[in-house]
């Protein structure tokens, strides 16, 4: 059901008018927007980001294995998934990809900024699309699973969206997360990115549990070239370079390639049972439990 973002009270209709107090939503950039107060100013990001990374996204290395173990993940532990929404969507790749494995699905994507949804429409038209507030998810008991692909580290109440996604879930659904890994990796990237965290060893799954849910699967990846990573980060810092955080994207076709193959093969090992302890990155699913009466 959907939470009225006025009075509270919850409902099930096509459109966001409250059957209760009347309220309306305003439409910001054409879209729904359920915190319209954060469209242009909320914190966390560089709205202007949005642009390159659409441009980026669908040849670079990352993102293409990244989404290929999201959906992987997906498959193996939601096979029957019905609802999805991800939270922070961004342009919309990973949106995108997680429609294309699952065509019968509904999906929703959702955005602080909503000059980041104009991106997701042409990637994801389908889904539907609103503006919001991670912190407040206006639902209550609607989606099989709710996804933050990268997203938690840019927000300092991280715990106040495990919280909100709980309660958002229906009993038994899940969420699937991605994050940024190891503070020892923190660069000059993780600034202009407007990370707050990179997440210690055991520190997302705390707070997932501290929130009330299940761990059913965790690892982490961009394990196999961790060193490779980690020697990037080290001489950025050595030569005292400033660049904009998606320099380090725009790779030679040669390495964007072999990098990919490195991560793919990386994936293959967790598909059959590889768990890495270290890794630029980690990969959680977890569950809501159903309350037995």
């Amino acid at each position: 059901m959907k939470v009225c973002p006025a009075c509270r009270t919850n409902f099930s209709r096509p459109d966001w008018e409250c059957p209760d107090c009347g309220h309306l939503p305003v439409r910001v950039d054409g879209f729904v927007a359920l915190a319209p107060d954060f469209a242009s100013s909320g914190g966390g990001f560089h709205p202007e980001i949005f642009e390159k990374l659409a441009a980026l996204e669908e040849q670079n290395f990352w993102f293409r294995a990244r989404n290929r173990l999201i959906v992987w993940a997906l498959k193996r532990y939601c096979p029957k998934m019905q609802r999805f929404m991800e939270i922070g969507c961004g342009t919309g790749y990973v949106l995108a990809g997680v429609a294309n494995a699952y065509p019968a699905a509904t999906m929703v994507g959702s955005e602080i900024f909503s000059v980041g949804l104009s991106f997701a429409a042409l990637r994801a038209g389908s889904a539907e699309l609103i503006q919001m507030d991670a912190r407040r998810i206006p639902y209550v008991d609607e989606f099989d699973v709710i996804g933050a692909f990268d997203v938690l580290e840019h927000i300092e109440e991280d715990e106040a969206v495990l919280a909100a996604m709980l309660n958002a879930l229906r009993p038994g659904g899940r969420v699937a997360i991605t994050v940024p890994q190891h503070p020892w990796l923190w660069s000059t990237s993780d600034d202009i990115a407007c990370h707050v965290r990179r997440y210690k060893i055991g520190e997302l799954r705390e707070k997932v549990l501290r929130a009330g849910f299940k761990v059913e699967f965790e690892t982490s990846f961009v394990s196999l070239l961790l060193p490779a990573m980690l020697a990037s980060r080290l001489n950025k810092q050595k030569s005292n370079v400033q660049d904009d955080s998606l320099s380090e994207l725009n790779l030679p076709n040669w390495l964007n390639r072999s990098l990919e193959t490195v991560m793919n093969f990386e994936r293959q090992l967790i598909q059959i049972g590889v768990r890495f302890k270290l890794g630029g990155s980690r990969i959680l699913i977890a569950t809501k439990e159903k309350v037995v009466s």
